[in-house]
């Protein structure tokens, strides 16, 4: 069975609050470029050291590699 974008992102990712959880994600990229943690086009990604992707303090960013990141709890 093939994967239905289109039903996904109408059932989930349209949501306003997914909207607002995926800004918040990246405005604590932009954030994480701005605080020198890490570069543009950098192949790592911003962890949130105390899990709460509202905190976007510089302090609770952190630099880490894809695959540790997406792999499993930090």
């Amino acid at each position: 069975m093939s994967r239905n974008y289109e039903k996904e992102y109408a059932n989930f990712h349209k949501k306003p609050s997914e909207i607002a959880r995926r800004s918040d994600r990246n405005k604590s990229r932009r954030r994480a470029v701005a605080g020198g943690i890490i570069t543009k086009n950098d192949s790592r990604d911003v962890h949130h050291v105390d899990h709460n992707t509202a905190n976007k303090s510089v302090k609770n960013l952190k630099a880490v590699p894809k695959s540790i990141n997406r792999s499993r709890k930090i």
